[in-house]
């Protein structure tokens, strides 16, 4: 009797010590995890927008770093040493401030493959990726120029960002970057006059992750690209009545009903939930329920869900 209590004690223990922390995905299987699920304000006391796929227990694909994420992503057990790229949807602050802390924090990491970072081309509104790197590290004009020796060409530290410009002017979907564990594809999306992409992750192991980005959804890229996704990340920014700037950056609950709908995607997620829509939800889910029938979920901080 005293050896199956002792057993089943051993047991018990093994299963708690298996069991992921609080804010942690499972170690077992692929994931999205959301980092940031809110938008530019610090009032909604969320991170701004940041998720994570995860594969077998490790931290793969970085999509945007808005403000408050690079904790999150520390809080969920991630590290830079084992990401495959980052990703960015564009260059708004909430999609990009915390990327420096990123790069700082992989110093201690002993992250030695150089890091792919992908992103938009630029206009006068906004910079590319590869001259958003810049304007952050550059070692004579950069903002922490102490940085610098991680912009391609350095080769200071063991390893170095390699930023990749995608053309935002194009209705093509394009597979822009794919390895052992998956392909990233990518098409431009309408978010007023700044260059912005909506992105698609397939996984070797089975299962496919679209993300919206910011958009007003004017192109109409979205059902193409995230066409049988398992998952559909579109953000929720504005409730159905909004108008003027808000309408001309984001799309209303309605639209990312129906082109989920068009999609076929298995399941919506929504997310960068800002003052705009947060205590909306009943009335956004019915405006959306009214073209699309799969499950709705509304993000929050470390959320995880499974793919598929």
């Amino acid at each position: 009797m005293r050896f199956l209590a002792v057993l089943l004690l051993l047991l018990s223990a093994g299963i708690a010590a298996a069991a992921p922390e609080p804010g942690q995905c499972p170690r077992q299987g692929n994931w999205l995890q959301v980092l940031g699920s809110g938008g530019p304000e610090v009032q909604d006391r969320r991170a701004s927008t940041s998720y994570l796929i995860w594969i077998d227990g490790k931290a793969r694909l970085l999509l945007d770093a808005g403000g408050g994420s690079a904790l999150r992503f520390g809080e969920a057990g991630a590290e830079v040493k084992t990401l495959d790229a980052v990703v960015f949807s564009h260059f708004h602050v909430d999609h990009s401030a915390d990327f420096p802390v990123l790069v700082k924090s992989s110093f201690f990491e002993g992250r030695e493959a150089d890091l792919p970072v992908l992103g938009p081309d630029g206009n006068r509104f906004l910079p590319s990726t590869r001259e958003f790197l810049q304007r952050l590290f550059d070692a004579d004009r950069g903002a922490w120029p102490y940085l610098s020796h991680f912009l391609p060409g350095q080769r200071h530290f063991a390893y170095e960002l390699q930023p990749m410009d995608i053309t935002s002017d194009s209705d093509e979907l394009r597979k822009v970057r794919e390895n052992e564990r998956m392909s990233l594809s990518a098409v431009r999306a309408h978010h007023g006059p700044l260059p912005a992409l909506s992105w698609r992750v397939d996984l070797k192991q089975g299962g496919s992750v679209s993300f919206s980005g910011d958009m007003s959804g004017r192109y109409g890229n979205l059902p193409k690209l995230a066409k049988n996704s398992d998952l559909l990340v579109a953000h929720h920014a504005i409730a159905e009545e909004t108008t003027g700037v808000g309408r001309l950056l984001h799309m209303p609950p309605s639209l990312i009903g129906q082109f989920a709908a068009e999609a076929g995607a298995r399941r919506l997620l929504l997310s960068h939930r800002m003052l705009r829509s947060l205590g909306h939800e009943e009335e956004s889910r019915s405006l959306i329920e009214k073209s699309y029938s799969g499950e709705i979920v509304f993000a929050n901080d470390l959320d995880c869900f499974p793919i598929p």
